[in-house]
């Protein structure tokens, strides 16, 4: 998958690129806004713990340092891969696009993921993707359907033209995200409180397989675009 597994920004020709399956989006719970901001604020402070502390901040005996920086968000390896059991799980306080002024960059990774994204009040989770998502809607346990629309993907080259597809997280909300190996995606949070909770089901084969030097968010990561585009690429919300 990547052309150089230590790379921490390698670009692929968004032009040929093509998803190798869909994202699964699953709506799982609806929270009233001060539990909902209790929550996220209860896993974003491990986070920032995290990025102060030494021990987390060093790396351990299997070189994993477990509080890194990806281009979305602060990140904390809460649970590392050991022999034996080759998962792991990330959690990341996200950036707030608005306050920053850009947003993420449209990427894929070598290992599939599965991630739950958390929302406090006033505040959004824009989730996209070059091919439509599919939705899990079950009768009388969904509880309810996020908006989805379409857009052109911003930071191409000049003569290249992609459709975005586009999923909105709500505010006060948990939504979980399937996502296959080998398929796009991009997350920017509108507003302050958002929080994702990942699990990597294949870290630790990832390593082997590209023969990488350790486990780091951007080593499994492969980018669609150069650079991080302006925020009004992805803040702008359909109402």
């Amino acid at each position: 998958m990547k052309h150089s597994a230590d790379d921490e920004n390698e670009v692929h020709d968004v032009a040929r690129f093509q998803d190798a399956a869909r994202n699964v989006v699953t709506p799982v719970l609806r929270l009233p806004a001060d539990t909902a901001l209790a929550v996220v604020n209860a896993f974003a402070e491990i986070v920032r713990n995290a990025k102060r502390s030494r021990v987390a901040t060093t790396p351990d005996r299997d070189g994993v340092v477990r509080s890194q920086t990806f281009e979305e968000g602060d990140v904390y390896m809460v649970e590392a891969p050991f022999d034996g059991f080759f998962a792991d799980r990330y959690l990341m306080d996200f950036y707030d696009v608005e306050q920053r002024g850009i947003c993420s960059r449209m990427h894929l990774h070598t290992g599939l993921r599965l991630v739950r994204m958390m929302t406090g009040p006033d505040t959004q989770i824009r989730v996209s993707s070059l091919s439509p998502f599919e939705v899990t809607d079950v009768p009388g346990v969904t509880p309810f359907l996020p908006r989805t629309f379409q857009d052109t993907l911003p930071d191409t080259p000049e003569d290249v033209t992609r459709t975005r597809h586009n999923l909105v997280v709500p505010p006060c909300s948990f939504v979980d995200m399937q996502i296959p190996r080998g398929v796009s995606h991009q997350f920017n949070a509108v507003g302050p409180h958002a929080v994702i909770d990942s699990v990597h089901p294949e870290e630790s084969i990832e390593t082997f397989r590209e023969r990488m030097s350790g486990y780091r968010m951007t080593a499994q990561t492969v980018f669609l675009a150069e650079d991080l585009p302006p925020a009004d690429t992805c803040v702008n919300l359909p109402t």
